[in-house]
């Protein structure tokens, strides 16, 4: 079995103290690690972070996203040049916390869209910044694992095989993919395929369900995705990840679970009874 850990953005963007207060009932249900978003880039505010990750045992991912503000295709190089700086101060969080990967869909913005596909301009202002910042975590030993989105979120790359050349493009040693069920779930002809077309890439997987809720209450065939996945030989984490109202971005604005309590258990519980 592959180790499990938990999206903590399930309670939301801010990683305040009520959120650090649920690692121990985490790791009680068997999880072994928990991913964390990093929007905060002062290390002071993860010193607490990192002594309860140490002292519950729990493995430490890093997570982040870039907004408008933090656009890597913008136009505007002064916009691109705060992202880059951004993702500088995450991959120094992630090292802080003894995180192996920065993952997420940072090649470009969240929610921002020309009214086009990408343009090659596009697609090498992403190459040319993300060399940037993977310069950056190669002396921190970290390796940026960037996500692609669906189409309703992005529009840079939207897809399995998409984000698999512009990841070939910007030919980094310390850049790879990180896959998420949820988007494929939307974007492809069959997710179980696509975790086999793009395995040599890919260290780090999330888990999310077609409703972002509970793992296996929704339309993704699990027991085809998690076959694709011991079918490649995938030795990394398995990470749940699901949101709910706390998290606008998601723009999921009706109850999906009755507790994030309940949601990493039964989450927890599917993975291991599917297994």
């Amino acid at each position: 079995m592959n180790p499990i850990a938990m999206n903590l953005l399930v309670y939301g963007p801010d990683m305040n103290e009520s959120v650090l207060s649920e690692l121990a009932f985490i790791q009680e249900v068997g999880y072994q690690g928990v991913e964390i978003p990093v929007f905060n880039v002062d290390l002071a505010h993860w010193s607490a972070w990192k002594k309860e990750v140490d002292r519950l045992g729990l493995q430490p991912f890093a997570c982040a996203i870039a907004g408008p503000a933090e656009n890597l295709i913008s136009p505007d190089p002064a916009v691109r040049a705060v992202g880059i700086a951004y993702l500088k101060g995450a991959v120094d969080v992630a090292a802080y916390l003894g995180s192996p990967y920065l993952s997420g869909p940072f090649h470009s913005a969240l929610g921002v869209f020309s009214g086009a596909k990408a343009t090659q301009q596009e697609i090498d202002w992403s190459i040319a910044s993300i060399r940037e910042v993977a310069d950056h975590a190669a002396t921190k030993n970290i390796t940026l694992c960037l996500e692609y989105l669906n189409r309703f979120e992005s529009y840079l790359v939207s897809c399995a095989d998409e984000l698999y050349a512009l990841v070939e493009q910007i030919n980094h040693p310390y850049v790879e993919i990180m896959f998420d069920t949820f988007h494929a779930n939307i974007e492809e002809v069959s997710t179980a395929d696509a975790i086999r077309r793009i395995a040599k890439r890919t260290p780090h997987i999330q888990l999310s369900e077609s409703t972002r809720g509970i793992l296996g209450e929704g339309q993704v065939n699990w027991p085809d995705v998690l076959q694709s996945i011991k079918d490649i030989n995938y030795s990394g984490w398995l990470v749940v990840e699901a949101f709910s109202e706390k998290l606008p971005a998601a723009h999921i604005w009706r109850k999906m679970f009755n507790s994030e309590r309940e949601l990493i258990e039964k989450s927890y519980k599917m993975v291991n009874d599917k297994w």
